[in-house]
């Protein structure tokens, strides 16, 4: 592997420099299983040591005028963009979607650190009026300090510029720890910070193991705010080891978004629709269409199409420019799929299409998984109900919409749901009723940026992007200023 960005050792960055570490651990490439790199293996020590360069870095950053800071974020955004090639490179190479894929994910952390630089001059905080005479009363927006951030191994350069690029921007600083099989994105993007005058000790990643390095953050007093990018397991764990320390916690975790085609849509708009935001990333989205919904007086045409439709998207090298599917991130993610699509036949479901590995000597070896269609399943399946994370889909029948909305909403999430309908008040109507942070009518996402990317129920608290998910990353100083 020859990837300029990236240290010739396993190393973490800490303080604006590589740190080398013995303890390392291969990356492999989903597509061909084989060991792209070696990276280190940091233990809680390192963590701990982070921690204390950000908390060393970060109140000389958070004096800085939000002007001297948008001006670094812009440059780190033109760096990401000068080297946009060489990280989709990265990305396609330690988490095997395709390289369109990821060419439109550096995109967007370009994209990320653009518009937060925009906060620059943004209002920080209220002025009241004072119920005593000769008295001012202000509540200041302040950084937290220090922030741990973990991130998940769906978009590893994405997730980087979600979490960062917000944090500097209000004055905090960071320590990420980006997932085991992913890390090679986060380090590439932390020297990238480095090079475009990101003052050191203010962004650092430390590699390591979730359990043992990412805990430890969480649980360090040093930590001051966490937020974590993850499944729902994954989250529970966190929020309860931040409760030692009463530390605050922003959760954006899984979900099982429902997609929900009523007897009135574009059914041409649906199908694509439909199979797109099930093969994003190899269906590797939280976002993604986890069980679709059509109206039983069109479901059988629907299924037709959308079964034509996903046998249209081969698999194939994710390096390939016509590569529309990727492998899967790593056997134990396709050991699970494959689970969950084999019990879920054991308990009387039919396979439309797919159901495993695509034939073909090319995908003997790397975690490929074909696309597929289920039907035949009731509401209370467990693939209905658990995230699958793959590209498979399970389609059930609906007689009407308050039985479409009755059973989407029966679920223990609440980050994404889709309609498609062609009655505007049917729409407004689903709108109301659907118990969802986002609710996307005739369309699918991405979602945007400057909106708000955040789940109800055990889909997290907290959330991402946009004024709202800036706004976790400050506090409120309430001041009382008399003369």
């Amino acid at each position: 592997m020859d990837f300029p960005l990236l240290p010739g050792e396993p190393a973490i960055f800490v303080a604006g420099r590589w740190q080398p570490v013995s303890r390392t651990r291969p990356v492999l490439n989903p597509a061909t299983t084989e060991t792209v790199a070696e990276v280190a293996e940091a233990g809680p020590e390192l963590g701990e040591q982070a921690l204390l360069a950000a908390r060393g870095a970060q109140r000389d950053w958070a004096r800085r005028s939000g002007v001297e800071r948008g001006e670094v974020l812009r440059s780190v955004a033109a760096a990401i963009r000068a080297n946009h090639e060489e990280l989709a490179r990265i990305v396609v190479t330690e988490q095997g979607k395709t390289i369109g894929e990821a060419r439109g994910e550096i995109g967007g952390a370009a994209t990320w650190f653009e518009y937060y630089a925009g906060y620059d001059r943004r209002a920080t905080g209220t002025v009241l009026p004072s119920e005593r005479p000769d008295e001012q009363l202000m509540i200041r927006d302040e950084p937290h300090g220090v922030v741990a951030a973990i991130i998940p191994w769906n978009f590893p350069a994405a997730l980087f510029a979600r979490k960062v690029a917000p944090a500097i921007m209000a004055g905090n600083a960071v320590v990420l720890k980006p997932h085991e099989d992913t890390p090679l994105s986060a380090l590439a993007l932390a020297e990238l910070c480095a090079g475009a005058g990101v003052p050191d000790g203010v962004v650092n990643v430390v590699t390591g193991a979730g359990r043992a390095l990412g805990d430890a953050l969480v649980r360090s007093p040093r930590s001051d705010l966490v937020t974590v990018t993850g499944s729902t397991r994954a989250g529970k764990e966190i929020l309860a080891a931040a409760a030692e320390t009463v530390t605050p916690v922003s959760l954006e975790l899984g979900g099982k978004a429902p997609f929900i085609v009523l007897d009135d849509a574009d059914l041409d708009q649906a199908v694509a629709d439909a199979a797109a935001a099930r093969l994003w990333n190899c269906g590797q989205v939280c976002t993604c269409n986890e069980r679709t919904y059509v109206h039983r007086d069109v479901h059988d045409e629907f299924v037709a199409r959308l079964v034509e439709e996903m046998r249209g998207v081969r698999p194939g090298d994710p390096m390939a420019e016509t590569s529309r599917l990727g492998p899967k991130v790593n056997q134990a993610e396709w050991d699970k799929v494959k689970s969950y699509v084999d019990r879920a036949v054991a308990s009387g479901a039919e396979i439309a299409c797919g159901g495993g590995r695509p034939e073909g000597e090319e995908f003997q070896r790397g975690h490929w998984f074909e696309p597929t269609v289920l039907t035949g399943l009731s509401n209370d399946a467990e693939i209905v109900r658990e995230e699958v994370f793959g590209p498979v889909l399970p389609v059930i029948a609906v007689d009407s919409y308050e039985q479409a909305v009755e059973l989407a909403n029966d679920t223990d999430y609440g980050l994404t749901a889709y309609v498609y309908t062609g009655a505007l008040s049917t729409a407004m109507r689903a709108v109301d009723d659907l118990a969802f942070g986002e609710v996307y009518v005739n369309r699918v996402g991405p979602e945007q940026l400057h909106a708000f990317h955040g789940g109800w129920n055990m889909s997290g608290m907290g959330g991402d992007d946009g004024e709202h998910g800036y706004q976790r990353y400050l506090r409120h100083k309430t001041v009382y200023l008399g003369h």
